[in-house]
């Protein structure tokens, strides 16, 4: 078969498969008002574009990568998260979930058109290579990223192990233009750490939710109790600078210091993405007080996990307003290679609160570099700047509330909330600090003076009334 009937019948099985769709676009929107022929006439006015095209365009042109960028244009005209995974990306995102992948270990974002690094992860070729917070990626390999996609870009980051990329990075802070070559690795995130901070208290900080980090954290909790020797007396969570991962996860998390009630609940458009999640009591640690630690790169499943234990009053949030992504992803199979990710709901913490485009705003507001702050002053990205956020649903006052319609989760709850790195942002912390490290972490060293000073008032209170 030519190259030319392979296209023909390509495209023919694409503008089949569009015709159903919008069929069903079609019988959906007759019930809030528009007309199904409307979708007829959005389906010539691109097909007939695509005919321009394939005639007039000074060179030939590839027409699958054309309908690809129609794909993609749909999907970036919506929101921020939702995007058309190629082979490639699907498989990495597959892989990402289990905690490694081929890359350079960079989080990134788009500020103003530009591609913007968040922050390196720790000890990888990014962080070896000095490259900081705010640093502006102009180009990849000689090519310039203004307006590229972060789908885009991660692509061409990510790679086999072994294998060069060239950044061309511009910083403000001093001023300054330079290339950087570095040599992918197998970038593995590990997804919690622990330590003792004194007999009694326990550190754990979860960097991302993975597939297995709820019995991370559990494994951390008995070494940390095991340390202690004896009962665990109070806990810092460090969400910090946590850009999210598996819905599933930050529920499982949750549930393990609650022992009851709503953890979170999402609400869509359709009855499956209605969705309520519950705590159970058995393997609950509830013995002892929690402080969380969040910023403005707290987003997504770590905003849910901060939401749920500040609802139930199980946990005191301290910290900067965090990163505000109150969306879930749903990743939707085309076929065995590639995919949609598609925002498919909102999630509504257990007070019916949206957090987003707003985000959890904590009990103490304190800065990273001093002792308590009115307000966050770093001027970090957060959802409500990125381009064609969702607004958040309950900007007249009043809270949303859980759809009657809503069913418990029974077993693994479905799709799970993309939440990729390149989704939050963070700030860098001034020079002097040095996260989890107590004397070098204010809000770490606050924390930790907040759950002593519970135990004191707890042991008078009990002379007291003994």
């Amino acid at each position: 078969m030519s190259g030319k009937r392979r296209t023909g019948l390509w495209l023919t099985v694409f503008l089949g498969v569009l015709i159903a769709v919008l069929l069903g676009l079609g019988r959906g929107a007759e019930r809030v008002g528009a007309s199904p022929n409307a979708n007829y006439e959005d389906l010539e006015a691109f097909t007939n574009v695509l005919a321009i095209i394939q005639k007039n365009y000074v060179d030939e042109v590839d027409t699958k990568k054309l309908v690809e960028g129609a794909i993609n244009g749909m999907l970036t005209s919506l929101d921020p998260h939702s995007a058309y995974l190629t082979p490639e990306l699907y498989k990495e995102l597959q892989v990402e979930t289990k905690g490694s992948f081929g890359g350079l270990g960079i989080e990134i974002t788009n500020r103003n058109g530009m591609l913007t690094v968040v922050a390196p992860i720790e000890d990888t070729p990014a962080a070896r290579a000095g490259i900081k917070p705010q640093d502006v990626i102009l180009k990849i390999d000689g090519e310039f990223t203004k307006d590229m996609s972060l789908v885009e870009a991660v692509k061409k980051m990510r790679g086999p192990k072994g294998t060069k990329v060239k950044l061309t990075i511009k910083r403000d802070n001093p001023s300054s233009l330079f290339d950087a070559t570095l040599v992918r690795e197998v970038i593995r995130i590990q997804s919690v750490k622990s330590k003792l901070l004194e007999p009694g208290y326990g550190y754990v900080r979860i960097t991302q939710f993975q597939e297995r980090t709820d019995d991370d954290v559990t494994k951390a909790l008995r070494q940390l109790q095991k340390e202690s020797k004896g009962a665990l007396q109070g806990i810092v969570l460090d969400l910090r600078n946590n850009p999210g991962g598996l819905l599933t996860q930050a529920v499982k998390v949750s549930d393990l210091f609650l022992d009851s009630g709503l953890i979170v609940y999402t609400d869509g458009r359709l009855e499956n993405q209605k969705q309520k999640y519950f705590a159970h009591k058995a393997s609950t640690w509830s013995d002892f007080p929690m402080v969380v630690l969040v910023n403005g790169g707290s987003a997504s499943a770590s905003e849910i996990v901060a939401g749920a234990l500040q609802d139930h009053k199980r946990a005191l949030v301290l910290g900067t307003t965090t990163f505000g992504k109150g969306s879930v992803q749903t990743i939707l199979p085309l076929d065995d290679t590639t995919a949609l990710r598609l925002t498919t709901a909102r999630y509504f913490t257990p007070n019916g609160r949206s957090i987003q485009a707003t985000g959890i705003v904590p009990d103490i507001t304190m800065e990273e570099g001093a002792q308590l702050a009115k307000a966050d002053k770093s001027g970090m990205i957060r959802e409500a700047n990125l381009p064609r956020h969702l607004e958040h649903p309950g900007e007249d006052g009043e809270k949303a509330k859980p759809a009657e319609t809503a069913q418990p989760a029974d077993g693994e709850p479905a799709p799970p909330d993309d939440a990729q790195p390149e989704d939050g942002d963070k700030a860098a912390p001034p020079s002097d600090i040095k996260e989890g490290e107590l004397g070098s972490d204010p809000q770490l060293d606050r924390a930790l003076e907040l759950l002593k000073s519970w135990q004191v008032f707890k042991t008078f209170v009990a002379k007291r009334d003994g």
